[in-house]
C-alpha cells in the first residue's frame, strides 16, 4: 500500500474516534439531565380514635380520724387522779380525769348565803307589799264617806303600793342573779370531773396526779391533758386533681391500700366532698367513710387510693409519641390533602400507650405516629398508615 492509501486510513479512523466520543459525551449529558426529581417525603400516620375512658389512677390519701377532741382543763385545781393512758379505750361519760379545786368549795358556799339573803331580803319587801296594799285597800273604801280620809292620804298610799312593786321586781332580780351565781360556781365544779365525749382511744396524755392544770397555767395551757380519737370510723382524705373532679360522685365505693398490710385491699365509699378547689395544689379534698370495727387500721396513715376515673361522653386518644410539645405549645401534626399542619392539643389521662387529647380533632383525623417540629406547616408529604400501637 502506498503512503497517499495510509494517510487516508489514518484520517478517517481519526475521524471515527473523534465521532465516538462526540456520541458517547452527548448520550451522557442526555442521561444526567433527564435525573427524576425527589418526591415529598413519607411519613407514617395513625388515625385518632374514639373511645369512652374508664381508667383507674393511684392517688396519695391519709386516714384521719372520724372524730378527734383534745382535752383541756376548764377550771384551775390539782389532778387528783387520772384513769387513763395512751391506748385506753373508753366509751362515752366514763371518767378521765378528776381535779381537785377546794376554793371553789369556797366559792359556792359563798353563792349560796348570797342566794339565801336576796331571797329572805324578797321575803321582806313581799311582806311590806302586802301590808301596804292592804292599807291602801282600807283607806280607799273609806273615802267613799265625804270628809271620813284626806284625799293626800289616799294618794300617798297609792304611791307606797307603787313603790313596793317596783322593790318586789329588784328583789325578783336580786334572787335570780344570786342564783345564776351559784349555778356557775357549781357549773365550774362539774368541770372538775371529766368525761369521754364519745367512744374511743387515748392517744395522748401529758399530765399526772399532782399536777396543776388550768386554763391560764403557764405555758402548759396550749397542751392539751388528753387527746381522745374515734377509731371504730375514719375518714380518707384525697386530695383529687382539679382535671378528675367531673367524676366524684357520692356513695362510690374506692379501694386503697396500706403498707402495714401488703397485698390487702381496703374499701371506703366518698361521703363528702369540699366542692372547692385549693388554689395553691388545685386540688379538691374529698372524704370517704372507713369503717374500722377491728381497729387495724390508724388515723394518720398513709394510703395509696386506686381512684376510678370516667368521662360521661366519649374521648379522642393518639399515641402518646404522637404530641409534640415546643417552649410555647403542644401539638400534634395532622395529614390532611397530603399537607401538614399543626393542632394545639391539650393532654388529658394516659391509658396504655395512648393519650387523651382535646383539640381541634374528630376521631378517624390522620396524625403523625411521631409527632414532631422537624415537619413544617404546609410541609407536602405522602402518608403511610400504621396500627396504633405498631
Amino acid at each position: 500500500m502506498s503512503n497517499q492509501h495510509r494517510r487516508c486510513w489514518s484520517v478517517i479512523a481519526g475521524l471515527a474516534v473523534s465521532l465516538t466520543t462526540i456520541g458517547c459525551g452527548s448520550r451522557t449529558t442526555a442521561q444526567v439531565g433527564q435525573a427524576p426529581v425527589p418526591g415529598p417525603p413519607t411519613v407514617e400516620t395513625v388515625q385518632v380514635v374514639e373511645q369512652l375512658v374508664a381508667v383507674t389512677l393511684d392517688m396519695p390519701g391519709e386516714l384521719d380520724p372520724y372524730e378527734t377532741v383534745a382535752i383541756y382543763p376548764r377550771a384551775t385545781g390539782f389532778v387528783k387522779t387520772i384513769r387513763v393512758d395512751r391506748g385506753s379505750h373508753v366509751k362515752t361519760g366514763d371518767l378521765l380525769v378528776q381535779i381537785e379545786a377546794p376554793e371553789l368549795a369556797a366559792q359556792r358556799a359563798e353563792a349560796q348565803s348570797k342566794l339565801q339573803a336576796a331571797t329572805a331580803q324578797l321575803a321582806v319587801t313581799r311582806a311590806k307589799a302586802d301590808a301596804d296594799a292592804s292599807t291602801y285597800d282600807k283607806l280607799k273604801a273609806a273615802s267613799a264617806t265625804p270628809g271620813v280620809v284626806a284625799g293626800n292620804d289616799l294618794v300617798l298610799a297609792q304611791k307606797a303600793v307603787e313603790v313596793d312593786q317596783s322593790q318586789i321586781a329588784a328583789a325578783q332580780q336580786n334572787v335570780e342573779a344570786a342564783r345564776q351565781a351559784v349555778q356557775s360556781v357549781t357549773d365550774m365544779e362539774n368541770y372538775l370531773r371529766m368525761t369521754a365525749p364519745f367512744d374511743g382511744v387515748i392517744t395522748e396524755r401529758n399530765v399526772h396526779p399532782g399536777a396543776l392544770v388550768g386554763p391560764a397555767s403557764g405555758a402548759g395551757a396550749a397542751t392539751p391533758m388528753l387527746r381522745l380519737v374515734r377509731n371504730d370510723r375514719l375518714r380518707l382524705v384525697v386530695p383529687v386533681p382539679q382535671a378528675y373532679i367531673g367524676s366524684v360522685k357520692e356513695g362510690t365505693s374506692v379501694a386503697f391500700i396500706v403498707p402495714e398490710f401488703p397485698g390487702q385491699t381496703f374499701t371506703g365509699s366518698i361521703a363528702r366532698v369540699a366542692h372547692t378547689v385549693d388554689v395553691k395544689t388545685r386540688t379538691m379534698a374529698v372524704e370517704l367513710d372507713v369503717s374500722n370495727a377491728d381497729g387495724r387500721l390508724a388515723s394518720g396513715t398513709f394510703c395509696q387510693v386506686r381512684w376510678p376515673v370516667h368521662r360521661s361522653t366519649p374521648s379522642l386518644f393518639v399515641p402518646s409519641r404522637s404530641v409534640a410539645s415546643t417552649t410555647d405549645r403542644t401539638f400534634v401534626v395532622r395529614v390532611r390533602n397530603s399537607h401538614a399542619e399543626w393542632v394545639d392539643v391539650q393532654t388529658g389521662l394516659t391509658t396504655g400507650a395512648l393519650i387523651e387529647v382535646f383539640g381541634d380533632l374528630k376521631a378517624g383525623d390522620d396524625v403523625l405516629a411521631r409527632g414532631t417540629d422537624e415537619v413544617r406547616p404546609g410541609t407536602e408529604v405522602r402518608a403511610k398508615a400504621v396500627k396504633l400501637g405498631a
